[in-house]
């Protein structure tokens, strides 16, 4: 099998093995959720503004926390992910909370093929275009799916960060995308001792990549914000500077390790 070529099955199965030990972390803490905890965090909210009555896209939404948490501030949510797993997970839980939230199992790349529809806000956040080889066909998923003046709402790992090796010790890879980064991994970030492994095929992206990608596909930038934490404790030797704010001990506040994007789409 070559990993490039079958990325998408490689992956798929890949976040199908890490849904059932994400669903049981304290990482994503389903029970403090199903208690009325939001998953969302400051840097996302502050962007999308208020939402009550908007219609929203989530792509890569996993097993629906994020797409969920927007349903209850009121808004119409439809979560994309190409795990089944996690959206059948989803499906299960949108029901436990009783919100009405819609879930496609779908590629991205693919999902035109599966829903025919104008959002007012597409969102998308945290380890999501690394696990794309394309982001112009990206950016065309996102213009395709907002109406003209909507609001493209992104929040990402800082491409800095993956140019590490797990202990942030050594630039182990480069900056710009220069092809599949094919790897094997045991446990996984929401539970490093979790006994599972699976193999994964990811691309890095510098912000040239992203930026242009959406300039291209008749997105306007209208900010783009860099962070010097991360919103979550998902790297290696971490410390908690303030509540939900993590860096990497020895680097401190030297790198950024977030950044958003708010973008609008054209009114041609």
């Amino acid at each position: 099998m070559n990993p490039e070529k079958n990325y998408i099955e490689i992956n798929r199965e890949s976040w199908n093995n890490r849904t059932d030990s994400h669903l049981e972390s304290e990482f994503y803490d389903l029970e403090g959720f199903k208690n009325g905890n939001t998953s969302l965090n400051d840097i996302e909210l502050d962007l999308l503004g208020e939402i009550k009555g908007k219609s929203i896209l989530h792509l890569q939404c996993h097993f629906g926390q994020d797409s969920i948490s927007l349903s209850r501030l009121g808004a119409e949510v439809t979560g994309v992910d190409l795990s089944k797993k996690a959206i059948d997970s989803a499906k299960q839980l949108a029901k436990e909370t009783n919100t009405d939230t819609t879930f496609i199992c779908s590629d991205i790349y693919d999902l035109p093929n599966h829903l025919d529809e104008k959002f007012d806000i597409v969102f998308t956040s945290y380890g999501t275009i690394g696990w794309l080889p394309d982001l112009d066909k990206w950016a065309k998923v996102v213009s395709k799916f907002l109406k003209p003046n909507g609001k493209f709402v992104f929040v990402e790992f800082h491409p800095v960060v993956w140019m590490f090796d797990d202990n942030f010790e050594n630039i182990a890879y480069r900056y710009f995308n220069s092809g599949a980064i094919v790897e094997t991994e045991s446990g996984t970030y929401a539970d490093k001792t979790a006994d599972i492994t699976q193999d994964y095929v990811m691309w890095n992206h510098g912000f040239s990549e992203v930026l242009n990608s959406l300039i291209t596909n008749g997105l306007e930038i209208n900010s783009l914000d860099e962070y010097d934490y991360s919103s979550y404790n998902c790297f290696n030797k971490t410390v908690e500077i303030a509540p939900k704010k993590f860096r990497i001990e020895h680097l401190g506040d030297k790198i950024p390790m977030v950044y958003s994007v708010l973008a609008t789409k054209k009114a041609y």
